[in-house]
């Protein structure tokens, strides 16, 4: 055993334990590892062959990074069910060394001999093969899914959001870390056709039967939003003048099967984008495409390619309640704006995405059909759990925070804040939320993107309102406990007390309907009293504005 190989043992005995205590192949995000933390991915291209009949991927994958902190041992992810063939080291001159590694459950440690110093860049090789996981339940269970269209042909996608990208390509696998760009590269059996992230670059035919089809997407993404969508696609193309003025394709891959189905939801699909951009600003990825495609499962936020599986049923998402529009495409869309455009930095931040994007689908039915018909939606969204904080203070994996009620009661904390603040500081802040200054809306280089969180949006709420709300995202966002709203009617006075988790302060205002006439008003610890005429029946929130239970 030579020094470099002691030296690679040793480092191997000191890692060994750390890699145990790391989130699980399966999971994503959580505390991230000092290894990790030391660089920062400014560059993925993926280069990859898929084999439908055999299941099977086979290829190469390029990480480029800059370093942070001094490094000498490069850590990667990769799902232990892919064989790594070799990791090479670019130098100057397209020059290559090979690298040694070792693997220890999902984590790839790759020897760099010298300690790469703060500032500079290293470009790694990572050359692999196998049978990836396939998807047990997508897309809530991710992998791959190889399925086959109505006619019989072959149709594949991947999902990983909550395993996260490794389950199919090496990469650093965290929310916090999004590249600048990606290429992509697939090469696939003809006349199957790569519908992916970012904008098409080219065709490249093979001798063989085969193409290649090249994309690159311009700016950052997170990385278990690159995704693979393959069918033979026929596409349906238009085009949207974005608010910001400029204009920007929108794409739909649809099974030849549904092409005049595809046809008539394609203004759907352009009317949808209209909305968020009337509320929350232009669509962020102008520069390369909106993109969606037709998959074999119900769908998934990928950035510039949204998965849509409904089947054209409005109803696909809700539990077959049909509210007027295609509610899994337009959930979908919004995260665009609240996922790719606005990413949590760590997942307990999570209802950043999922809350405020099952917000927009009662917000779209007010926008089409009004008030009443929104506060029905909002209404039908109320059953959820209280077991775990919506945002919780700890870090937390992609499958940890999924046990938390994230989408309804995000959504809710939403319909609740909005009431407490007006209309006019609400949509302020949402739109704040998503470009925190005007003059961010005509960029789309990349510098839009950005990372937040829960924080960050109580911030924008609270200069906006020129009001302290920490008591209201303490109680609603970081605990899991509803405040109760204890209500005594005697004679002509209504009590009102209200009583909270771990004595909270929460000075919240609650509509009393009198009669004809609505009464704001503050109830206290101690209870306020409220006189009204004989013959009246008290009615507390008649609206349903408010998130508490009542005793």
């Amino acid at each position: 055993m030579n020094l470099t190989q002691l030296a690679f043992f040793v480092l191997f005995l000191c890692f060994h334990s750390i890699a145990h205590s790391q989130t699980d192949i399966y999971d994503t995000g959580g505390r991230l590892m000092a290894e990790q933390a030391a660089y920062d991915v400014t560059y993925y291209d993926l280069d990859l062959q898929i084999f439908p009949e055999q299941q099977t991927i086979a290829g190469k994958v390029n990480v480029v990074a800059k370093i942070v902190q001094p490094l000498q041992t490069f850590v990667l992810d990769l799902d232990t069910l892919l064989e790594i063939e070799k990791i090479e080291e670019l130098g100057g001159k397209g020059k290559s060394v090979d690298r040694k590694f070792y693997r220890e459950g999902g984590k790839v440690f790759i020897s760099l001999v010298t300690t790469h110093q703060p500032g500079t860049t290293i470009s790694l090789i990572v050359q692999y093969k196998g049978k990836p996981r396939v998807a047990p339940m997508p897309p809530w269970q991710g992998g791959f899914t190889w399925a086959k269209t109505p006619s019989g042909a072959h149709w594949i996608a991947t999902t990983c959001q909550g395993e996260g990208a490794d389950i199919w390509w090496p990469v650093k696998d965290h929310v916090s870390d999004e590249p600048d760009s990606v290429g992509i590269h697939i090469r696939v059996p003809d006349p199957l056709v790569v519908a992916t992230n970012g904008r098409f670059q080219k065709q490249e035919k093979h001798a063989d039967g085969t193409s290649t089809y090249h994309w690159r997407v311009s700016t950052p993404i997170n990385a278990y939003n690159i995704a693979l969508n393959i069918a033979p696609y026929q596409i349906i193309e238009g085009e949207l003048t974005s608010v910001a003025g400029d204009e920007f394709p929108v794409v739909f891959y649809v099974l030849p099967e549904d092409y005049e189905k595809g046809k008539k939801f394609f203004p759907e699909i352009l009317d949808h984008l209209r909305f968020f951009e009337h509320y929350l600003g232009p669509y962020p990825f102008r520069a390369d495409k909106y993109g969606v495609a037709q998959t074999p499962h119900l769908g998934m936020e990928h950035q510039t390619i949204i998965a849509y599986g409904a089947n054209f049923n409005n109803g696909a998402m809700t539990g077959g309640q049909d509210w007027g529009f295609d509610a899994l495409h337009q959930h979908e869309l919004a995260h665009e704006w609240w996922g790719n455009l606005v990413t949590n930095a760590d997942w307990k931040d999570m209802w950043i995405h999922e809350g405020f994007g099952s917000y927009m689908q009662p917000l779209y039915k007010e926008y089409t059909d009004g008030k009443e018909a929104y506060h029905k939606y909002m209404n039908g969204m109320r059953r959820f759990s209280n077991r775990m904080a919506v945002a919780p203070r700890a870090s937390q994996s992609g499958k940890e925070i999924y046990r938390a009620p994230i989408y309804a009661k995000g959504a809710w904390v939403l319909h609740t804040l909005r009431y407490l603040v007006g209309d006019e500081v609400f949509f302020k802040a949402l739109r704040r939320m998503a470009y925190p200054d005007p003059a961010m809306e005509k960029i789309t280089d990349g510098r839009q993107t950005r990372f937040v969180a829960t924080d960050d949006f109580l911030s924008i709420c609270e200069e906006e309102s020129g009001k302290e709300l920490d008591w209201f995202f303490d109680c609603y966002l970081h605990q899991p406990k509803l405040p109760i709203l204890h209500s005594r009617v005697k004679d002509n006075t209504l009590t009102l007390r209200w009583e909270t988790p771990d004595d909270m302060a929460f000075p919240m205002p609650v509509d009393v309907q009198l009669g004809d006439k609505i009464q704001k008003v503050i109830p206290t610890k101690e209870g306020i009293t409220i006189e009204f005429d004989k013959g009246i029946k008290p009615e507390i929130d008649p609206l349903s504005w408010g998130m508490f239970e009542v005793k």
